[in-house]
């Protein structure tokens, strides 16, 4: 009798869950079982390995990016607009799998460090139709460093100065100005 989909979306929520709060040395196949509500064999059924388990989250991270460029490419507002307003979003699904990724990355797992570079890349191509040059690109890529960043610090308590309503629109004014 195969599980429901849901058993598997569970589990790797609890693996992003666990990478995030407490880093990869404490996401054990144990601890990831756990945290789902699922025996050790139920995850083993779902993901023969933890580095099943990493895949599926760099699977995951690659989806919920091209799913975000889909959205800056058809953005209303604008290309650039949409990435920085984006980039100030913290505690979304996309948020949550860049950062599991980053933990990933920093535990020294390759093919995690190569999907954040794919994801920057990705953004890179989004936004270069829209940049008059190279210093312009970066210009804006890191105007949206900034802003994850200040919104990461907020959410941790260390208050950032993250822009909103009038400020943010001025802001974004600015910068597409600045890259056009």
């Amino acid at each position: 009798m195969s599980r429901p989909p849901r058993a598997r979306d569970k589990v790797l929520d609890a693996f992003e869950t666990i990478l995030i709060a407490e880093g990869d040395r404490a996401a054990t196949i144990e601890a990831v079982a756990a945290a789902a509500g699922v025996s050790k064999g139920g995850l083993l059924y779902h993901f023969a390995s933890k580095d099943d388990l990493e895949r599926a989250l760099v699977d995951r991270l690659d989806a919920l990016a091209e799913e975000d460029v889909e959205r800056g490419r058809s953005a209303p507002d604008g290309t650039i607009s949409y990435y920085l307003r984006s980039s100030g979003e913290s505690d979304t699904p996309f948020d949550r799998a860049i950062v599991a990724v980053a933990r990933l990355a920093h535990g020294g797992h390759p093919a995690a460090a190569d999907a954040l570079r794919a994801v920057r890349e990705r953004w890179e191509d989004l936004l270069r139709p829209h940049t008059r040059d190279a210093a312009a690109l970066d210009l804006v890529m890191l105007v949206g460093d900034g802003l994850y960043l200040n919104a990461a610090l907020d959410g941790g308590g260390v208050p950032g100065p993250l822009p909103t309503g009038d400020d943010l629109a001025a802001l974004i004014r600015l910068v597409e100005d600045a890259a056009g």
